[in-house]
């Protein structure tokens, strides 16, 4: 169980977030990866709801590949100390928490990262007014294995591997709807990117 001491109103207000949820994240990742350094870059909040501006995601995909997760680091640090920080390990982890658990509608579904070959990835560009940025789409193939957590709850977290340059391992993951549960009230969720270092 992970402590939190925000509350539902501070994720209605983004300084509030950065201010009260971000150094708890950077804390969780720091724990519970061994990294030297946490850099939060940005967090989103998912509410399956009509008219929502950003809804949870009913396709399978990984939020960054390897050329996108590089143009991060080159992003968010200066350029000395990204070069630098291009030489050692790093990776992009997301900590995803849900906002009114337990989730039952649109729960979030992750792939075992070795049983999805390099193959099915498709990148798909994203432009940005500043950046241009990649996401990967993810083909369906045989003997690939998925499992969600059912009814995730308020002091539980889930920690989603992006990229690695350690062996490459990444978390293809999706919403969905499971037709075995009634959908109940809609998910409200939020993902904290962090680029981790070490």
């Amino acid at each position: 169980d992970v402590g939190s001491k925000a509350d539902r109103g501070t994720f209605e207000d983004d300084e509030a977030i950065k201010r009260i949820y971000y150094p708890e994240v950077e804390e969780l990742v720091l724990k519970e990866t061994g990294a030297k350094k946490v850099l939060l870059f940005d967090h989103t909040i998912r509410l399956a709801k009509p008219g929502a501006n950003r809804a949870p995601v009913n396709r399978v995909h990984i939020d960054q590949t390897a050329a996108s997760a590089a143009q991060r680091v080159r992003f968010h640090l200066p350029e000395a100390e990204a070069e630098e920080a291009l030489k050692e390990r790093y990776r992009i982890i997301n900590v995803w928490r849900p906002l009114n658990p337990p989730i039952v509608a649109h729960p979030l579904a992750v792939a075992d990262s070795t049983s999805v070959d390099d193959e099915a990835m498709v990148g798909i560009e994203h432009r940005y007014p500043d950046r241009t940025g990649e996401t990967a789409a993810v083909r369906y193939e045989e003997g690939q294995r998925w499992w969600y957590w059912s009814g995730m709850e308020e002091g539980e977290r889930l920690l989603l591997q992006c990229f690695d340059t350690e062996g490459g391992a990444r978390v293809p993951h999706s919403a969905f709807v499971d037709p075995r549960s009634e959908e109940g009230v809609g998910r409200e969720s939020i993902e904290v990117r962090a680029l981790v270092f070490g």
